[in-house]
């Protein structure tokens, strides 16, 4: 089955959908030199949709994101316009985005659900009844912070893992992309688990 992959980065949710057993194309509408797929620059608000079986989308998450120091007002909001696309056009879909963005959490992921050395909590919507249930949290064991910039051996706070390239890459699963990269994607361990359960249920 054949997954688009709308603002695609550098491939994390790629790699798992393609684990999962899919044939992932991204789209993004900046250059990732790093994607390990097939890949077209291009508007993901305007990227054909015909041809593919499912559709998933990581619309920017800045606008939705609880605190820190991004200036909201520079970040589009197009979570609700992308969904509206998606339900006129009657494709099969997955949104995934961050605790509070303007979505159902049909399902929620955790990286100490799967083993990883983070938390990095994201919603995932679906327009395909996916089976709902997922491990438990396990938020008792140390974590890197995956965000922002890298904080050194230290870690981002006190008692935290080292928050660098190489624990960021081992903790997320992903080897190929850069620091900078590895900030904005999530673990492949969150989409392998999400397209194990669409193709259970679309095949």
């Amino acid at each position: 089955m054949r997954l688009l992959d709308l603002f695609c980065g550098a491939g994390g949710a790629a790699m798992g959908y393609h684990r999962a057993g899919f044939e992932v194309v991204g789209v993004d509408i900046t250059p990732q030199p790093h994607y390990p797929f097939e890949f077209h620059q291009g508007d993901a608000m305007t990227f054909p949709l015909e041809g593919f079986d499912v559709i998933h989308a990581s619309p920017p998450c800045q606008t939705y994101i609880r605190g820190g120091t991004v200036d909201k007002a520079k970040h589009p909001d197009l979570l609700p316009s992308v969904r509206y696309g998606f339900e006129w056009e009657g494709v099969p879909y997955v949104i995934e985005n961050v605790p509070g963005a303007p979505m159902r959490p049909d399902v929620i992921l955790c990286g100490s659900m799967f083993g990883l050395g983070i938390r990095r909590h994201r919603w995932f919507e679906s327009n395909v009844a996916l089976p709902p249930w997922t491990l438990a949290c396990n938020h008792s064991l140390p974590v890197t912070g995956v965000y922002g910039h890298r904080h050194g051996d230290g870690g981002a706070w006190k008692g935290m893992l080292p928050s660098n390239h190489e624990t960021w890459s081992r903790e997320m699963g992903i080897d190929w992309m850069t620091a900078k990269e590895l900030s904005a994607a999530i673990p492949p361990a969150y989409t392998e688990h999400i397209g194990g359960l669409l193709l259970e249920v679309l095949s």
